[in-house]
């Protein structure tokens, strides 16, 4: 496998992942970099060191500045943890931070990650004026036991709520996160959960099936969870739902509605594009080329996962890096699949050869039989799942491994 071209970084869009690792509770189904913090009657206890973690991250962002090569920033994603637990006062010092460091492209994207529970008297204002224009709201269910069984610190009013200000504010693209297979559920109440996101004014939907992942409350005492009859059944009712209301299904899990486009962060992933990344347990990956340091290709990289590491630097040393590593020729395209066949309609043979420096032929043992057994679509710029491959994605992309 051949190379086809040097790698041109400035071809390919760059986007920003900020981490808040810190979350009021740890839910029992989440095996993200969250760490539940003390708190008192008043709140978020005080000595949280968000003014120290803020210095961080720009610090942080400091030393990722020879990655940008030349480029701007396409989008940000702000995640979490509870990024809402942040004062407003350093989100805005953090932002002018950043735009001292990085250009912007003109139609960036900027999103929050929300939870209902956190936001009741929400500055959503106030996030506007700091140049966040998209929020993700992490509702997961509107069904009352529902939130009491996935640990969730808010309740069913209080999610409504959260939508609807926030689009009262002047939000106009609003996600909503929501998950079925919850334990006990019915399709009547995983289809109830979508009708009320879609009542209260979500413009974009990530709905996803619960899994039970290693390391969390949930792998150590499984709860009740539906059976495959009734989880196949609430997702053929829910894509018949949301199809109905007009909202497209252009990823794995996520859904635009008629007014809304696609997030323009998630789509930078699947379309192999890269991104920098600061915060405790944040992941990058940059395509580098006539690099100081570091030979010409495709890394991937990550920080220290505890808050107090990531916080442990001097001024002359970034918060720690760990694992930048390069990714080998032989691996990219199961590198560059994986993400792109999430994607309903794929992408094109260029961005492949864009994004990997390989020719598209140097997959071809891999493609034929795919277009054969009628899971790809056989075309000679596209590389797309078929309509039944799109339903067995995780087959797709082991045929690349």
């Amino acid at each position: 496998m051949n190379p086809l071209l040097q790698l041109s970084p400035t071809n390919i869009p760059l986007s920003l992942y900020i981490h808040i690792p810190w979350c009021v509770k740890k839910c029992p189904y989440c095996d993200f970099n969250s760490h539940a913090l003390p708190i008192s009657q008043a709140g978020v206890m005080s000595d949280t060191p968000f003014g120290e973690y803020v210095d961080a991250l720009i610090a942080d962002l400091i030393s990722q500045q020879s990655f940008i090569q030349g480029r701007k920033i396409h989008s940000i994603f702000i995640g979490g943890g509870t990024p809402s637990l942040l004062p407003v006062a350093e989100f805005q010092r953090l932002f002018s931070a950043l735009k001292n460091l990085v250009e912007f492209e003109k139609d960036y994207e900027i999103t929050l990650e929300v939870n209902p529970g956190t936001v009741e008297h929400a500055p959503f204002d106030d996030y506007l004026g700091i140049g966040i224009n998209r929020l993700s709201i992490g509702v997961q269910s509107f069904d009352h036991d529902s939130l009491k069984a996935l640990g969730r610190i808010h309740n069913p009013t209080q999610a409504i709520n959260a939508i609807i200000n926030a689009k009262q504010s002047g939000f106009h693209r609003i996600n909503v996160d929501l998950m079925h297979g919850l334990p006990n559920q019915t399709v009547e109440l995983a289809i109830k959960d979508l009708e009320q996101a879609m009542m209260a004014g979500a413009t974009h939907l990530s709905w996803y099936q619960l899994t039970i992942e290693p390391n969390t409350a949930f792998y150590r005492m499984p709860p009740n969870l539906p059976h495959d009859e009734t989880l196949e059944n609430i997702e053929e009712a829910g894509q018949q739902l949301l199809t109905a209301w007009g909202f497209r299904h252009y990823e794995v899990s996520a859904w635009a509605g008629k007014k809304d486009k696609a997030c323009q962060h998630n789509l930078n992933y699947w379309q192999f594009g890269d991104y920098l990344a600061i915060g405790a347990g944040a992941h990058g990956k940059v395509t580098l080329r006539q690099h100081d340091d570091f030979g010409d290709g495709i890394y991937r990289f990550s920080k220290s996962r505890l808050p107090k590491d990531y916080l442990n630097f001097s001024p002359s040393n970034s918060p720690k890096m760990i694992n930048f590593t390069k990714i080998a020729e032989e691996n990219l395209p199961f590198e560059f699949m994986m993400n792109a066949l999430r994607l309903r309609h794929g992408v094109t043979t260029q961005m492949f050869e864009e994004r990997t420096g390989l020719l598209v032929s140097s997959i071809d043992n891999e493609l034929l039989p795919l277009q054969h057994e009628g899971l790809m679509v056989h075309d000679a710029t596209l590389l797309s799942p078929t309509a039944m491959g799109f339903r067995y994605v995780n087959h797709l992309v082991r045929a690349f491994l």
